[in-house]
């Protein structure tokens, strides 16, 4: 399965094609240089090249171009442009402009080791092209046969050039992803893995190598091994023609017989949720209990309803493509990339299309919590960042701009809403506080309201963030936090919230991160919340917070999830992905 080539017009990310189209004149090359090969020994052992010339050296040629460039010149070879700037300069000048990549006039092991990286990168749903694979492969098989010494020269550069910037950019895209997250997403605010890819190569060259090398760059998470596995799985299934689309009709529902479910088996045998065989066994029109259980298991990794009926949400989930599905963990591959290498020794992961958080403690995930996040015209933004503490019973300083849109307008047309509502109206700058029926608020506007006046909502029951929120400060001004409606948890499709994250089990979850301070015991942490104050509360452990948007991943065991794209973001990133990759100093 492994190998490249045929362009795919929908993503530009290539199809497989014969491993040994990328490695052309590999076999023909071996013994080259070495004893028995067909170089040439001249006077004091000189070797010649296979023309009988003697060599010119390498290094006067690296640090004429390296200056060029350095001095504000455009660096290009083979005729193609080199992305990694300074940083392949200072790799040549720290190695005194020896070439990294030839041996004695040819192609070293560590370069072919490095074409077949490149000719393998779509196995992490990345363009092998964007790393000057066509020029590389009509380079190469020139090394060592030119007529002129001088253009056998420059060949040679170009090659030591075009490898390098290949390596520096592969490795920069797996350390931190092809695309400049801000670019797809404008909320998008972590820290990167910073990473010096000429350090990363001279390290390589010296010791490991680069397949090494490169494998140490890619997220070390398992389930990132796991999504490559799963696009390689989909990709064949997408090549073999895909699955079965299950015709419009009538709800399909268990018991019921009907020319659809044989469709149906068939779909679900595809992609292996319908066991072995069963797809044929007995009467493939009935729909039994085999046939339910498999539906049911489709419908648990899609995030549907378990109820094993093939309604019209599910029949939308098994009619989308085997070409959308490698897509979406094209995608998915991308915004792992996008993750700092170390999440944290304890850390919370919250999946927005998902609808859950993960709690981890070090390599164990401790227990998931349902999640509600933002309107699809409030969405939660994506981010990394640091806890450090949590309030219970917690007052709600209501945002200025959920004040203006939600709040002033009830206010305006009834005052008593406040005291409904369990708020206190403040005055802004002396903080004293307003009888809203006191107020004039005809002809008032909301940008005015923030300017006079702000909201608060007294802790209790009636809290918008009930009982307890996590804070870890950030530029959103996003938390987690409890809530009263816990009924909304039971919701297939959970996007009700103004863009912080309301989460379930919240006093389960104060209690685990509170777990290593002795004074606050589960009842205390209870009696202070019933006590109706404020109270503030430093964790003992700091967790990190990564709040990501995961159309599609694997679980540890290997099962593919997907999920509805709820914010329409995975366009954009599909979109880049098909057009240059972000041109950076690696």
């Amino acid at each position: 399965m492994l190998g490249c080539a045929v362009p795919n017009s929908d993503t530009g990310v290539e199809e497989n094609r014969p491993a040994s189209e990328v490695e052309v004149g590999w076999e023909e090359r071996s013994t080259e240089g070495q004893p028995g090969g067909d170089s040439v020994s001249g006077e004091m052992g000189q070797d010649l090249d296979r023309n009988g010339h003697d060599p010119l050296p390498l290094e006067p040629e690296i640090r004429s171009r390296v200056e060029a460039g350095a001095q504000g010149g455009a660096l290009r070879a083979g005729g193609e442009g080199l992305r990694s700037g300074s940083t392949l300069y200072r790799f040549y000048r720290e190695r005194g402009y020896a070439p990294a990549w030839l041996d004695q006039g040819d192609v070293s092991f560590e370069a072919r080791t490095l074409l077949a990286q490149i000719g393998g990168a779509h196995a992490d749903g990345l363009d092998p092209d964007d790393y000057h694979r066509a020029a590389l492969d009509s380079l190469i098989p020139l090394v060592g046969r030119g007529d002129v010494p001088e253009d056998e020269l420059r060949q040679q550069a170009d090659i030591e050039f075009l490898l390098t910037d290949a390596f520096m950019q592969l490795g920069a895209h797996l350390a931190h992803g092809r695309l400049n997250p801000t670019t797809v997403e404008p909320n998008w605010s972590a820290s990167r893995n910073g990473v010096d890819m000429g350090e990363v190569l001279g390290d390589a060259l010296d010791g490991p190598g680069v397949r090494e090398a490169l494998d140490q760059l890619r997220p070390l998470s398992g389930h990132y091994q796991v999504m490559r596995e799963a696009l390689a799985r989909y990709r064949q299934i997408a090549d073999a023609g895909g699955w079965p689309e299950l015709p419009d009709g009538p709800t399909l529902d268990p018991g019921d017989r009907n020319e659809q479910v044989a469709v149906l088996r068939e779909r679900l045998a595809v992609t292996g949720h319908l066991p072995s065989g069963q797809n044929l066994a007995g009467d493939p029109e009935f729909y039994d209990p085999v046939l339910e259980e498999a539906v049911q298991t489709f419908q648990r990794i899609h995030g549907l309803a378990e109820d094993g009926r093939v309604g019209p949400a599910t029949r939308r989930a098994l009619n989308l493509s085997a070409r959308d599905r490698y897509r979406q963990l094209l995608v998915n591959l991308e915004r792992w990339r996008w993750l700092p290498q170390d999440l944290g020794d304890h850390y919370i992961l919250v999946n927005i299309p998902a609808y859950q958080a993960m709690v981890v403690d070090g390599d164990e995930e401790v227990f998931r919590l349902r999640t509600i996040v933002g309107l699809t015209y409030r969405q939660t933004p994506v981010f990394s960042a640091r806890m450090t503490y949590l309030a219970l019973a917690p007052y709600w300083n209501v945002p200025p701009g959920i004040a203006a849109r939600d709040q002033f307008p009830r206010l305006r047309e009834d005052p008593g809403y406040v005291a409904q509502q369990h708020m206190v109206l403040f005055e802004q700058g002396t903080n004293r506080v307003v009888d809203p029926h006191s107020v004039d608020w005809s002809g008032m506007s909301g940008a005015e309201f923030n300017r006079r006046y702000r909201l608060r909502q007294e802790p209790g029951p009636h809290n918008a963030l009930g009982r307890v929120k996590f804070m870890f400060p950030n530029r959103h001004n996003v938390y987690l936090h409890d809530t009263p409606g816990q009924e909304l948890f039971d919701r297939v499709t959970r996007t009700f919230s103004s863009g912080c994250i309301r989460v379930e089990r919240a006093m389960e979850l104060a209690e685990h991160l509170l777990r290593d301070a002795p004074d606050w015991t589960a009842d205390r942490i209870r009696q202070v919340v019933a006590q109706g104050r404020e109270r503030s509360v430093t964790l003992p452990d700091p967790y990190m917070v990564h709040i990501q948007y995961w159309t599609a991943w694997v679980e540890a065991d290997g099962e593919v999830h997907f999920r509805d794209d709820i914010y329409e973001r995975d366009p954009r990133v599909l979109a880049a992905l098909a057009a240059q990759p972000w041109l950076e100093d690696a």
